[in-house]
This record gives C-alpha cells, sequence and structure tokens, in this order.
C-alpha cells in the first residue's frame, strides 16, 4: 500500500470512554459522564415533540444543499445563505478547511494547549504545525502574529479555547485580525459561543465583512445539546465559502439532523435557560475550588480546567470508578489538572465529594 508517509505511527482519535464501556467495566449502575461537554439538559423539548411525530423517507438522499436549514440558521445570524458552510459537525470543516488550503510546503499555527484536531489535520495534509503555548489559559496572538511568514496559510484560534475554556476579548482579536495578512486563512473556532457571558465579548458575527480572511466556526452539538446529529457549520464572506464548499462532501447533513436544527433553532429562550444553569454550575465549582486553593482558568464554557496537585491520570482513574467520568490533564497538554463539563446542580455536587474523598487519599487535602 501506497500510504502517505505523514500517517505512518499516527494513532486513531481516543474519544472519552463511553458511559456503557464503564458501567461494564466497573459493575455501576449509574454512571455520570462529565467528559465531553455535552449539554447535561439535552436539547429543547420542541425537538423530542417534533421527533415524535416525525416521518421520514428512508429511501431518498438529503438535501445537499441544507436549503430549509441553511434559509434558518441564516434568519437566527442576519447572514446570507450563501455566507454559511455546513458540515458533518465542525469537526468535518476543520478537515474541509486543511484539506482545502494545506499540503506540504506550507505552515499553520494554532495554540497549544487546543482543539486536537487542528494539529491532527494539518499533519493528515502533510503542512508545518507551529505550535505557540499558552499565556494564562489564552492565545498569545502576538507570538501568533511574528510566527506568520509567507509559507503560512491557516491560523487556528480557538475562543474559548478548549481545554483552558478562556475567551479572546473583542479589543485584543480585532486588533490581530488587523494585522494578519489577508493571504492567510483565520479560523475562529466558536463551538461554545453560546455559554460566553464575559461581557467583553460580543457576538463576532460582523467580523465576516470587516475581514475577507476570516472564517467563523460553530456548532450544534454543545448548548444546543444536538451532539447525536453533527451538524456544524462555518460563516464566513460569500467567496471564502465558494471556495471551500467544492471540498464538502455531498449530502453530509442526514434529512433528521436538517430538520432537528429547523426546529432547534427557534427555540432561543431553551438556549438561554441552560447558559444561566451552566453559570450556576460555573460558580459551584469555581467556589469549590476557591475553597480548597485549586487552581482554574476563568472559562466561558461548559466546561472547567481546573488544578488538582496530583496525577491527572490517577484522580481520572478513580473518580470513573465511583460513577463519574471526566477528562484527564494529561490527554490535553495540561498535566496536574482535570476538565470536567459542568453538569446539573446535583451532578456538580456528586462529583466533587468524589473529588474530596480522592484528593484526601491522595494526600492533596491534609
Amino acid at each position: 500500500m501506497k500510504w502517505k508517509e505523514q500517517i505512518k505511527g499516527m494513532q486513531a482519535y481516543q474519544p472519552g470512554k463511553s458511559i456503557d464501556a464503564v458501567k461494564r467495566e466497573f459493575g455501576l449502575a449509574e454512571i455520570v459522564k462529565l467528559a465531553s461537554n455535552e449539554n447535561p439538559f439535552g436539547c429543547s423539548p420542541k425537538v423530542h415533540e417534533f421527533i415524535a411525530k416525525e416521518s421520514i423517507n428512508f429511501a431518498l438522499y438529503p438535501d445537499g444543499y441544507a436549503t430549509d436549514m441553511r434559509a434558518a440558521v441564516a434568519e437566527h445570524l442576519g447572514v446570507s445563505g450563501e455566507e454559511l458552510i455546513f458540515g458533518n459537525g465542525s469537526d468535518e470543516l476543520i478537515s474541509i478547511i486543511s484539506r482545502a488550503l494545506l499540503h506540504p510546503g506550507v505552515n499553520t499555527i494554532m495554540g497549544n494547549p487546543t482543539f486536537s484536531q487542528y494539529a491532527l489535520n494539518a499533519r493528515i495534509e502533510g503542512a508545518k504545525i507551529i505550535e505557540v503555548p499558552l499565556k494564562d489559559g489564552n492565545h498569545d496572538l502576538d507570538t501568533m502574529l511574528k510566527k506568520i511568514d509567507d509559507n503560512t496559510a491557516v491560523v487556528w484560534v480557538c475562543s474559548p479555547n478548549n481545554p483552558t475554556g478562556v475567551v479572546i476579548e473583542d479589543t485584543t482579536l480585532k486588533a490581530f485580525l488587523d494585522q494578519v495578512p489577508k493571504d492567510v486563512l483565520v479560523v475562529l473556532d466558536e463551538a461554545y459561543f453560546e455559554y460566553v457571558t464575559n461581557p467583553n465579548h460580543k457576538n463576532t458575527i460582523s467580523y465576516i465583512h470587516d475581514y475577507s480572511n476570516l472564517i467563523i466556526l460553530r456548532t450544534f452539538s454543545k448548548a444546543y445539546g444536538l451532539a447525536a446529529f453533527r451538524v456544524g457549520y462555518g460563516i464566513a464572506n460569500k467567496e471564502l465559502i465558494a471556495k471551500l464548499d467544492p471540498v464538502r462532501g455531498p449530502f453530509n447533513n442526514t434529512v433528521l439532523s436538517q430538520a432537528v436544527i429547523e426546529v432547534a433553532i427557534q427555540d432561543q429562550e431553551y438556549i438561554e435557560k441552560c447558559r444561566e444553569e451552566n453559570t450556576k454550575g460555573k460558580k459551584q465549582i469555581e467556589a469549590y475550588c476557591d475553597e480548597h486553593g485549586l487552581h482554574y482558568f476563568p472559562t466561558d464554557t461548559n466546561f472547567i480546567l481546573m488544578e488538582v496537585k496530583t496525577d491527572s491520570d490517577v484522580v481520572f482513574q478513580k473518580l470513573m470508578q465511583r460513577g463519574f467520568i471526566i477528562r484527564s490533564g494529561n490527554a490535553l497538554g495540561a498535566p496536574g489538572y482535570i476538565r470536567v463539563t459542568i453538569g446539573t446542580q446535583a451532578q456538580n455536587e456528586g462529583l466533587l465529594a468524589q473529588l474530596t474523598a480522592i484528593l484526601e487519599e491522595e494526600g492533596v487535602f491534609a
């Protein structure tokens, strides 16, 4: 087989442990999964009502242009349908962008740590990867600017950043975008946009008209609670979208997923409720960290990266044995920390009680 040289020895993406797998492994009846930043409150009740009565002809292909979903999302955002591209989750959009722009001889710049799929896709395409360490959990945009050269094709900016949860404030972001060369694409990944409460960050949609080299990525997998339907979208000027769209595979969003998005996006009252509950849960975990002297990054997402002052993998394993799945910081480039999805108040209380017991066992809490 004539495999690409760059994929030799590459490991497949390692997803978090599934609930059923953990139940079987440890013989547990109940598991709370706080590892993948899913919405603990699920999706809008209107989606459940719609699915219960919806009938689909399984023999027909989906609408390849996602006409109705496109119109609903465009109306909600205040953009034209030509300024949107849809993916099978925003993961596919990252792959599309990489396939379109990255190849041997060019480089791509990103923070470290940040979302792993940027580097993975760049490696597959044979591009040189330039990683810039974060500063206080946020992108060091000044250094990223300095790293841009004539061979730079794509700069990835995750805001709020995964795994730290820190959002880039508007003035800082605009100053950065003002200086990026127009032939370098900036990918602003806003997967957690709906959870942002920082008053110094606003809706960035208008930026697509100010910066011809910007694409914003968002998703219905997080706040909307629709991860199972795999719908992400990109927003950019229509010329940029027209260049990317031929790289997108046909029929990449299913009939049901397109229909569900149309329903979910109409229920913004539900999104506001989820944001409010998430803020309460965030304060709950932050108060715990403050009480016990554990560092955490100020998060504008539905997860928090918090210090445990011991081996992250040990804490991960012991929490799993007690019925809670989280992510070890060792797997995210943040040793000594764990990343916890913010759950319901009861889920948070249960997690923190078990974490206290583990940290006492480990000698962190005297």
